[in-house]
């Protein structure tokens, strides 16, 4: 504080002149906050003391010279009630000279002692109203810390304070195990989980631009069709007749009609497509229900699903179908929903086709598991409702413009036009909203998702694209002192794009508010205020914090990330010749302008460009889908705690039968979902005790200690091992254990290799997949589609959610697939995947229809040569050329 300053706060706190007394104390008071400087910030109390005391001598002074005859009693009081303020008036000159107010001192996150997941007692002080970067190897601990402990107690202490009632409507959140978590506010996650995927989720209704779209036209439409929900594609027209009494003290109130306006289309309510379903797809018509002739997954025979028809008593189930009569047929097919009691229960009977169409074809396809899409896509045509064009609207909601535009028309536009569509109206009637809505859909453009569409299905965004609509609320909120967490914001951004996120970050930050960050790109970590740095390797390995401070120290130290910070890929001097080409001609899906291309065969391809050019268009819309082209996408791995490595694999197969065979016994007995399961928890480990509206409780079930199975089962060995000291190794100690000796099982070390292959080899095979990270569930489900046969491998940004060491090991897998005879096609933003490339195709120039056209194609280092792309003066910079 200046000396200017520091006058000014003495004379604030100094009494008013009047007397002598108060002139006296004014003097003493300016002289003690003179010399408070040494013996003030001591903390001493000694100042203090003397400035009192001369304050008392001085009023005895003044009041002597007034002459005033007051008993000696009043005097002391008087004296006495002076010193009071004269030290009131010391302390105030101290306090505003430069002490820090009590509410400046929590200024900092605690954690002491975090042993969520593989975290091991972590204590951490991380800055308030800074923006930190958690970094560290796929699975060192990253999310454990920041999503698990810190994110998930705020929100905890947040429902906490709801009423009972309240909160038994809520999630119940268990406190993460930590000793002590101090100054936490209040945390807003903006992770990857996808968007819902129902069919009538769309980019507009997720980010509520098609509620203030809808309250526009309800205004300004013309002709008027009603009020907002009749522009809904959700809320479908309703209309009744009839006689409702409702009775208010002595009166009565009689409503003959209701009718309601909405604006679903009613053919194929609100969706915007229909379906045909093949019934040759949903069994064979030669074959009975008793010889399995129902090819519907999730059907097969002895389930409930095939129960349900076998034993209903309507339909013969050792006759063919062929021959059923057109009642069986139609009770088979088409019975409307009844209850009735079959095998015991009591159950919902309802024809094939509707029970399909509510359990498969009620849910978005592109967020079905592989095997449920698949038999869809084999059973159930779908096409443009031919009512409404697919927009999903009613006739009255399509008949309805502003400036000769529908509403199916606007959000059908890409939203950087639809920005400036709606700055072109001018009506003061509807002034606010137009400028909720005009921030809306610029902060759409400022986060580099301009090139959607507000009707485009939720369903289809990637995970990258799905955090960043979430993010869309928070630009313009006028909250501070938030914390803000984020799951690797810049995935699926090329280079071009992550300047931008990295500006919307520090915009959050400037506002006041904790930024909290797991991120891997270099890009981003660089703009960190604070740095933590987690490890040192990943599962049991990590879990302790390597590093804590700022970006040149974590540069300068001795981590595996600070080892790895400065990396950069180089060119290859020799890439490989394609063995062939896939042709692709006239592909127009999505923004794809009639691209004519080449993918070459036996090499390693990326596909790259800025989001929203129409790279997954190409790849996924346009290369055709057979045997021989095996397809990894961004879809999440699905999995309940009861999931692991070895039941999503397929390894737990032939490890149940080889200690089978080893002892004679029956395969089930090994699985914890099945027979050898503890009947006291139910093979999950663990007892689980609901307490209502208060988080529930887990214990270790104590009599199998946790260990899942039956104690008569865990006397079974093979190789000396019982079957949970088998599912407790790591992957690397796995592969040795069945890969010779009495334990050697070809099978099963084939599975194991392929995750060693993918960096997994410290992951225990029954780890539940709830606790791995992003990175390691991305490499689990690259290792099993590895198992597949084909020539040609699609992967879709497979360096998602892993740490710059780890891509690595993963260029180096793809060398082994192309130099094994595959052919390896990436949609990749990484610069050191580019870098290693054989060719590259890239698109652009731009985003939406400023994109969809091939910029380049060819090897990486004339790209890099003549910089003439986005890609290439961003990849020329990355190799230093």
């Amino acid at each position: 504080m200046t000396k200017a300053r520091r006058t000014d706060a003495v004379r604030t706190g100094t009494p008013r002149a009047g007397s002598a007394g108060a002139a006296t104390a004014k003097t003493a008071t300016a002289k003690s906050a003179t010399a408070r400087t040494g013996a003030a910030r001591t903390g001493t109390a000694k100042s203090a003391t003397k400035s009192a005391t001369a304050k008392i001598a001085a009023a005895k002074t003044a009041t002597a010279r007034t002459g005033a005859a007051k008993s000696a009693s009043a005097t002391a009081k008087s004296a006495s009630a002076k010193a009071g303020a004269a030290k009131s008036a010391a302390a105030k000159a101290v306090r505003d000279a430069g002490a820090p107010h009590a509410a400046d001192r929590q200024n900092l996150i605690r954690v002491h002692g975090a042993r969520v997941n593989n975290l091991k007692d972590v204590s951490i002080e991380i800055p308030k109203r800074r923006l930190t970067v958690f970094t560290g190897v796929s699975g060192s601990g990253k999310s454990s810390l920041v999503f698990d402990t810190i994110a998930a107690e705020s929100q905890r202490l947040i429902n906490e304070t709801y009423s009972a009632f309240v909160q038994g409507f809520m999630p119940t959140l268990a406190r993460p195990e930590v000793d002590v978590l101090e100054g936490l506010t209040t945390a807003i996650i903006v992770d990857q989980q996808r968007l819902g995927a129902d069919p009538r989720s769309t980019v507009g209704t997720a980010t509520d631009a098609n509620a203030m779209l809808r309250i526009l036209f309800s205004r300004l439409g013309k002709p008027h069709i009603g009020p907002p929900s009749a522009y809904a594609f959700n809320v479908p027209s309703v209309r009744a007749s009839g006689a409702i009494t409702v009775e208010r003290g002595d009166k009565k109130t009689v409503k003959a009609t209701f009718s309601r306006t909405g604006g679903m289309c009613p053919r194929c309510e609100g969706r915007g497509t229909v379906s045909d379903i093949d019934l040759t797809q949903l069994y064979d018509d030669s074959a009975s229900l008793a010889d399995g002739a129902l090819t519907i997954p999730g059907y097969a025979p002895g389930g409930w699903n095939h129960r349900l028809y076998s034993e209903s008593g309507l339909v013969d189930p050792d006759k063919p179908i062929r021959r059923y009569t057109k009642r069986e047929l139609h009770d088979f097919l088409h019975h409307e929903p009844v209850r009735m009691k079959i095998a015991g229960i009591n159950m919902t009977y309802e024809g094939l086709i509707p029970r399909i169409q509510k359990s498969f074809l009620a849910k978005d396809k592109e967020g079905m598991q592989p095997h449920i899409r698949a038999f869809v896509e084999r059973a159930v045509t779908f096409a443009a409702c031919p009512e409404c064009g697919g927009t999903r609207l009613a006739e009255g909601a399509r008949s309805s413009k502003i400036k000769r535009k529908s509403i199916a028309d606007v959000c059908a536009m890409q939203i950087s036009d639809l920005a400036e569509w709606v700055r072109g109206l001018d009506e003061p009637s509807v002034a606010p909203l137009l400028t909720a809505l005009r921030e809306t859909l610029d902060s759409f453009v400022e986060i580099g998702l301009g090139y959607l569409s507000l009707d485009r299905s939720s369903g289809t965004l990637s995970g990258g694209e799905a955090q960043r609509v979430k993010m869309i609320r928070h630009l313009g909120s006028s909250l501070t002192d938030v914390t803000y967490v984020f799951d690797e914001p810049t995935t699926g951004l090329h280079p071009h794009d992550i300047n931008r996120m990295n500006d919307l970050l520090l915009r959050l930050r400037d506002k006041g508010n904790t930024v909290l960050v797991v991120e891997h790109k270099p890009q981003t970590i660089a703009i960190a205020d604070h740095v933590v740095d987690l490890g040192p390797g990943a599962g049991t390995a990590g879990g302790s914090v390597c590093f804590e401070g700022t970006v040149e120290g974590l540069r300068a130290g001795d981590t595996v990330t600070g080892r790895h910070f400065g990396d950069r890929a180089s060119l290859k001097d020799t890439v490989r010749e394609p063995a062939g080409a896939l042709e692709i001609r006239g592909a127009t899906a999505h923004n794809l302008r009639k691209v004519d291309v080449d993918i070459p065969l036996g090499v390693l391809c990326v596909v790259t460009g800025v989001a929203g050019s129409g790279k997954s268009s190409l790849v996924h819309g346009s290369i055709p889908a057979g045997e021989d082209v095996v397809s990894v996408d961004q879809g999440a791995i699905r999995g309940s705690r009861r999931s692991n490595p070895a039941t999503y694999t397929g390894l737990l197969d032939p490890i149940r039968k080889a200690f089978a065979k080893a002892n004679g016994v029956k395969p089930a007995l090994f699985s914890a979902n099945s027979e050898g399961a503890c009947p006291t928890c139910n093979g999950a480990g663990v007892i689980y005790t609901d307490l209502a509206m208060m988080a529930g409780v887990a214990t270790t079930c104590e009599d199998c200690e946790g260990k899942r199975f039956q104690a008569s089962v865990l006397g079974y060995r093979l190789g000396g091992r019982d079957i949970s000291e088998v599912l407790a190794m790591p992957v690397a100690e796995a592969e040795e254990f069945f890969g010779a000796g009495e334990a050697r099982t070809p099978a099963a070390q084939r599975v194991l290799e392929r995750l060693s292959d993918v960096g997994l080899g410290y992951v225990s095979l029954g780890q539940p997949l709830t606790t791995l990270s992003g990175g390691e569930r991305q490499r689990l489900k690259l290792a099993t589609h590895m198992a597949e046969k084909g020539g040609v491998y699609v992967l879709d940004e497979p360096t998602t959610g892993l740490h710059l060491a780890d891509v690595e090991q993963l260029l180096g897998l793809l060398d082994r697939l192309v130099d094994s005879g595959k052919s390896v096609v990436v949609v990749e933003h990484h610069p050191a995947v580019m870098a290693h490339a054989d060719w590259i195709i890239d698109l652009g120039p731009g985003a939406g229809h400023d994109g969809g056209r091939i910029v380049y194609q060819g090897p990486p280092a004339p790209l890099v040569a003549h910089r003439s792309t986005l890609t290439g003066r961003h990849l020329a910079q990355y190799v230093g050329a």
